[in-house]
């Protein structure tokens, strides 16, 4: 598809095309372009280009306006202070370029689709087996849902991966824990699935860990069901499959309750790779890049000291020969890179486990399997925080359960969509009420920078007022009323209209979409998007209050508002659906 050239990318090649005729020497010179509040956009370029040719910068600036070509594109231009460019461009170019991306008939909205220009494997939302669901997870999930759609919409070739903790000691724990007291086991448990289930493997998992922290006896009898576990034990095998396959119908219950996507053959845990494992300790020792230290296979780095001075190794392999995470992340990216062929790997994983991966990643680099073609990237997100900016806890100091925290928030939204409610039955409040609720979730994590901390706090999220999804979702069905009540008139592009100051501002913004979510899909930023639509939004509230849409002067007047309304609306959809969040008709 031939993607719609953006206002900010035409006026960009205008003011080029005038630099280069003004001072020929700086041909492919960057004017330096971006939106402003004194114009349309404002050129701060060639300050730095006068300087370098020891020229008057507002000497410069004014041979530069009388190159710039002026009538269909750009309206007037203007030098301002000691040579800054003050650009205002047509209403008949933001009416026509909006025209364009609305007639896209991919309904991209101008967005360019690259097509393959590589494979990138994004690593999210990974839960642990045997384990409930906790506030933990959901940053990795909600930041690398929005990561794989921003990717994928814009032509990459995307491979997601949830790498699940499904391996290790804590089996050998559990497992031998049910072998010595089958009594415990619930009965029903054939009866009961997802969350009931897993809220009895949890009971199980504490009363193993108990045992496993205080009984030595029990400690060396769990660690030999480990090495049965990784030896292929069929009646070990066979129980921790039972646990996986338990988790797994779990994962999917709180996903679903997420409204993402998660599917069976993507996860991918730590023991897919346990066949890796022995080689990759092979790899790593016979090139040096591991050695042995006290029996372990250890990699050091001059950078990294613990606080008595002493060097911090990366330990991928034990003395007793069992192996670490490091050995399981080191075999991932090689199956990451010499069988599924990226060139990129994105770990959406908190901040805390920065140190880990910076010594995995330095690892696979010495190893050769990350070069210059090949790069990994973490994605660190920060901690969701209590309104008293402590890390979220229950009151009795508990991590706070997923599914407690969803269903609560789709319990506030119901009630904010209920007190709204025009005509809605109760399945239509109750099916809002879960669109509205897990939308504010989502957006407060996505609207915040992925490596800040945030506030969980409910009340604001599902608040009708300020930065919050429902803010939006209210703006796109409002704009849907709008078009409803407007009946057998369809909105119409009219370029030949002048427009107010608030349909230019509207239009302007809309004209950005393809720009931010390029920006926001390079960068791994959904952040950027958020902010990009709580500003639409904004501006489509200050032109709704301005301008009156079915009521306007003349007919072809109402069919431009229309026009912009449903614009707007279609880039709030699609922007909101990059974030994961739905956008209902009507509130």
């Amino acid at each position: 598809m031939a993607s719609v050239t953006s206002l900010t990318a035409s006026v960009h090649q205008r003011l080029a095309n005038a630099l280069s005729a003004a001072l020929p020497e700086t041909a492919e010179a960057d004017p330096l372009l971006r939106r402003s509040d004194r114009a349309d956009f404002q050129a701060n370029g060639i300050l730095a280009l006068a300087k370098k040719a020891k020229a008057n910068p507002r000497e410069l600036a004014t041979q530069v306006v009388d190159n710039v070509v002026t009538g269909d594109l750009i309206k007037e231009v203007a030098v301002s202070g000691p040579g800054f460019l003050n650009i205002t461009v047509t209403d008949r170019a933001i009416t026509e370029n909006l025209a364009a991306r609305a007639a896209d008939p991919e309904a991209r909205l101008g967005v360019p689709y690259a097509g393959n220009p590589g494979t990138t494997v994004v690593d999210y939302a990974q839960p642990n087996v045997a384990k409930e669901m906790h506030v933990g997870h959901l940053r990795s999930a909600v930041i690398g849902d929005s990561v794989v759609k921003l990717l994928e919409f814009t032509g990459e070739t995307v491979i997601r991966r949830h790498h699940i903790g499904d391996w290790g000691t804590q089996f050998g724990m559990l497992i031998q824990y049910l072998d010595e007291h089958p009594h415990e086991l619930d009965h029903r448990a054939a009866e009961v699935t997802g969350e009931e289930a897993m809220s009895n493997l949890g009971r199980l998992y504490k009363a193993a860990r108990g045992l496993f922290d205080s009984d030595e006896e029990f400690k060396t009898r769990a660690r030999r069901r480990v090495v049965d576990l990784q030896a292929g034990d069929p009646h070990t095998l066979a129980m921790w499959q039972k646990f996986v396959d338990e988790s797994k119908i779990y994962f999917f219950s709180v996903f679903e309750k997420l409204d993402m996507e998660v599917r069976d053959p993507d996860i991918v845990g730590e023991s897919g790779y346990n066949d890796m494992l022995g080689e990759t300790c092979r790899l790593l020792e016979e090139s040096g890049v591991a050695v042995r230290s006290e029996g372990a296979l250890c990699v050091f780095f001059d950078d990294i000291t613990g606080p008595d001075g002493n060097p911090v190794p990366l330990i991928v392999q034990k003395s007793d020969g069992g192996y670490g995470y490091a050995a399981t992340d080191l075999s991932a990216i090689r199956d990451r890179v010499f069988n599924l062929k990226a060139n990129s790997i994105v770990y959406v994983v908190d901040a805390r486990q920065s140190l880990h991966f910076k010594m995995v990643f330095e690892t696979a680099r010495r190893a050769g399997w990350l070069n210059g073609d090949v790069k990994a990237f973490q994605l660190a997100f920060g901690t969701v925080l209590g309104r008293d900016g402590k890390p979220f806890k229950t009151r009795e100091g508990e991590t706070v359960r997923l599914v407690d925290l969803l269903d609560e928030a789709i319990d506030r939204a119901s009630a904010v969509v209920r007190e709204k409610a025009q005509d809605l039955s109760e399945a239509e409040i109750a099916e809002r009420g879960a669109q509205v609720g897990i939308g504010a979730v989502k957006y407060a994590d996505l609207s915040t920078s992925a490596n800040r901390d945030y506030k969980f706090d409910l009340d604001q999220m599902v608040s009708l007022n300020g930065d919050t999804s429902v803010y939006l979702q209210y703006a796109y069905a409002r704009i849907q009323s709008i078009l409803r009540k407007a009946g057998d008139v369809r909105p119409a592009a009219h370029p030949e209209l002048e427009l107010t100051d608030a349909e230019r501002a509207l239009g302007l913004h809309v004209d950005q979409f393809a720009e931010t979510v390029a920006e926001a899909a390079g960068e791994y930023a959904p952040h950027k998007l958020a902010a990009y639509l709580y500003q639409l939004a904004s501006l489509y509230t200050s032109f709704y209050d301005k301008c009156p849409v079915l009521k306007a002067e003349t007919p072809e007047q109402v069919e431009n508002r229309l026009f912009l309304c449903d614009v707007t609306a279609r880039t709030l959809h699609e922007g909101m659906a990059l974030l994961g969040i739905r956008t209902p008709e009507r509130l």
